[in-house]
């Protein structure tokens, strides 16, 4: 298994990596608490990648040993930090990291980071090795560059990973949705938006699972009873049955708003009869009027052609993860519904980036920290935004009395004031009606009466 190097001055933060990378498989070479403590076990222990947080005591910082252990011993090395604002990204980038995660992070986060950094290091290591065959077996010198000494070895290029393609869904919870997935890790992210999503729209909401870590995030939900959640033990899918049976018989009466949503994660499918009697059950409410929506989600592991048809019967809205260069994104519910589309995630960091008004003002649902805004942006969109420029347009809608604050622990948490529930509301209608100016759209008109 990959030998990896914990460092940082944080016992509780190395403790915490410790325990989660030797659940995923992972070998723990050593820990270092400072930047030439990193350096020298580094030398001894020859691991195959590097945590390294940034701000550390001691003469070197995390950036300037990473710099030296890239240049002298080839490790490849993730920078894992609470600092995620430009200055600091810039001069990490001179260190030629393989990864950056902004702390607090998630098992999914770190493992996807250590997999690609392996991955992408043994591509550099090969291609520099067939380059280096390739003139060992070619008698003639090979061309230089300009300025370059002749028979010098030019440095192997800083690979870039294959890019990656956003799938944007709009209108996705209006009906009963199909999400087969190969990769177990794009699955949380989709289900945590989903369950907020649910909440928001009131309700009810049956989250159902093999294996997940969503439940801690909806604590008070699941006291208020406006979440229900139930782990699925080997042996006991077909108690599902009973359960929307209860869910559905306990909804308000129809016309008053309630339904219910489910979101069911099937990521064992060997009870596979089970989860297709289910499926059919959900279906069959909804054609007797009962008002439910969801997601039926399955991992394609133990899936054959036969099975993937017989779980999709009956269902218009399908969505198959094609891998880890592949995001998938659930709009917000203040966007107008569109069709499916696909687009390079690089326009999406710059929507995000330029555009940053609406998508906090989408955020602001409920209390939350800037920094809780920061990593939610990072998990929807998987773009890194400073905290400093999250913070300024928050104490701007705090000093226009649309937001206000609270002490809760260490953190402060923002919410809007029934003024500014108007005030965003407005703004995010507005952005809608700019963007389709933009785009040559034209708005609905409104229904005159009689």
């Amino acid at each position: 298994m990959p030998k990896i190097l914990v460092v940082d001055d944080e016992a509780i933060i190395t403790m915490q990596l410790e325990e989660r990378l030797h659940a995923m498989g992972y070998t723990v070479a050593g820990m270092a608490a400072s930047g030439e403590d990193a350096i020298g076990k580094a030398r001894r222990l020859s691991p195959d990648l590097i945590l390294m947080d940034i701000v550390m005591p001691g003469k070197l910082n995390g950036i300037e040993a990473a710099e030296v252990i890239c240049s002298e011993l080839d490790i490849p090395v993730i920078f894992v930090t609470s600092y995620a604002d430009d200055a600091i990204i810039e001069k990490a980038k001179k260190a030629r990291p393989y990864g950056y995660i902004v702390k607090p992070f998630s098992e999914l986060e770190i493992k996807a980071a250590i997999e690609v950094a392996l991955f992408r290091k043994a591509a550099e290591r090969e291609s520099k090795q067939n380059a280096e065959a390739a003139r060992a077996a070619t008698p003639l010198q090979p061309a230089t560059l300009p300025g370059t000494a002749p028979g010098a070895v030019q440095e192997a290029e800083y690979l870039a990973l294959p890019e990656i393609k956003t799938v944007l869904l709009k209108d996705i919870f209006s009906g009963i949705v199909l999400f087969l997935y190969v990769d177990p890790q794009v699955k949380d992210p989709i289900f945590k938006f989903a369950i907020e999503a649910g909440i928001q729209k009131g309700g009810r909401t049956f989250f159902a699972y093999h294996q997940s870590v969503l439940q801690k995030y909806f604590l008070e939900e699941g006291r208020s009873g406006r979440l229900f959640s139930r782990r699925i033990k080997p042996g006991e899918l077909f108690l599902l049955h009973s359960l929307i049976e209860k869910c559905t018989q306990t909804l308000p009466p129809a016309g008053s708003g309630g339904s219910l949503q489910v979101l069911f994660d099937f990521s064992d499918t060997g009870e596979f009869d089970d989860i297709v009697a289910v499926k059919n059950m959900i279906l069959k409410y909804r054609e007797t009027g009962v008002p439910i929506t969801g997601i039926i989600a399955a991992s394609m592991a133990g899936l054959d052609h036969e099975r993937i048809r017989l779980l999709s019967e009956g269902i218009a809205k399908i969505i198959v993860s094609t891998g880890k260069d592949t995001m998938i994104s659930f709009a917000h519910s203040t966007f107008p519904p569109e069709s499916i589309t696909v687009v390079p995630q690089a326009t999406i960091e710059d929507v995000v980036k330029k555009l940053l008004e609406p998508v906090i003002l989408s955020i602001l649902e409920k209390p939350i920290s800037g920094f809780d805004i920061v990593h939610e942006i990072h998990n929807r969109y998987k773009v890194l935004i400073p905290q400093a420029r999250i913070y300024t347009y928050l104490y701007e809608l705090q000093k226009n009395g649309y937001l206000e604050m609270k002490v809760s622990g260490k953190s402060k948490l923002y919410y809007p004031t029934e003024s500014g529930k108007k005030y965003i509301r407005q703004r995010l209608i507005e952005f809608k009606f700019v963007f389709r100016h933009i785009m040559g759209e034209e708005p609905a008109l409104p229904v005159k009466k009689e």
